[in-house]
């Protein structure tokens, strides 16, 4: 793609990320609970929860709160009983988005993820109607610079399933998602840490938005990902800088 930096995009990205710091607490928990309620709460036999876990290490959560959000999960403690649901719809000039939510109101969440969609131009989905687009995977990105052969060799060594080297230089490990927490411990182990690391849907064509565009698109993603039910947002738009 003529002119596209992959590494822009996820520094830019992990900066608007960065600056919703307050919601990732939250996130997190909620995320924990549910992987704890749905595969039980020993990280060692629930590769989502682990995962979770260790996002929120990497936030520098507190092990209580990672415990109390666990325990709800299980039972131990009472808590919200939070349910997973997962939205389709269309962006600028039929760009696809996935909205991942997790809700107490399937209610709200639903009117919640019309109204910003419908309020910069999009529209909600049918069930089905994007998710083709898209690849369930686990996504590991290496910065410019880093030793192409190194991370080749740990990456298959580990069991990954692609490795892509952008023309920008940044290095990107594709796992399956049950095999994304053994794979990204296994490059750490070997002295190789991911700028990004995340279970996530992977847009299989990407187009790229400029100008007044790429701002109605963005205007769309951040009334998405703003939302208190709302956990992730995926879609095939690549916003330029």
């Amino acid at each position: 793609m003529a002119g596209h930096s992959k590494w822009a995009n996820i520094q830019h990205r992990k900066g608007r990320q960065d600056a919703k710091r307050g919601k990732i607490f939250t996130k997190i928990i909620k995320e924990i609970t549910v992987a704890a309620r749905l595969s039980g709460g020993d990280v060692t036999m629930n590769p989502r929860l682990r995962a979770a876990v260790a996002e929120a290490k990497e936030e520098n959560m507190p092990a209580d709160n990672i415990t109390r959000a666990i325990k709800k999960g299980t039972g131990e403690l009472e808590g919200v009983n939070y349910e997973e649901i997962r939205y389709e719809g269309y962006g600028i000039n039929g760009a696809a988005i996935i909205i991942d939510c997790l809700t107490d109101n399937k209610q709200r969440a639903v009117a919640d993820v019309r109204h910003a969609l419908t309020k910069f131009g999009g529209n909600l989905g049918t069930d089905g109607s994007v998710a083709f687009m898209f690849k369930h995977c686990g996504s590991l990105v290496y910065e410019p610079g880093t030793s192409e052969d190194k991370v080749m060799e740990a990456a298959l060594e580990a069991g990954a399933e692609d490795i892509v080297t952008d023309e920008d230089g940044s290095i990107e490990v594709i796992t399956p998602p049950n095999d994304f927490m053994a794979v990204k411990e296994a490059m750490e182990a070997a002295g190789l840490k991911a700028v990004m690391a995340e279970v996530t849907m992977k847009a299989m064509n990407e187009v790229e938005f400029t100008g007044d565009d790429a701002v109605k698109m963005q205007k769309i993603l951040d009334a998405l990902e703003d939302l208190d039910d709302v956990q992730d947002v995926y879609t095939t738009a690549l916003i330029e800088e």
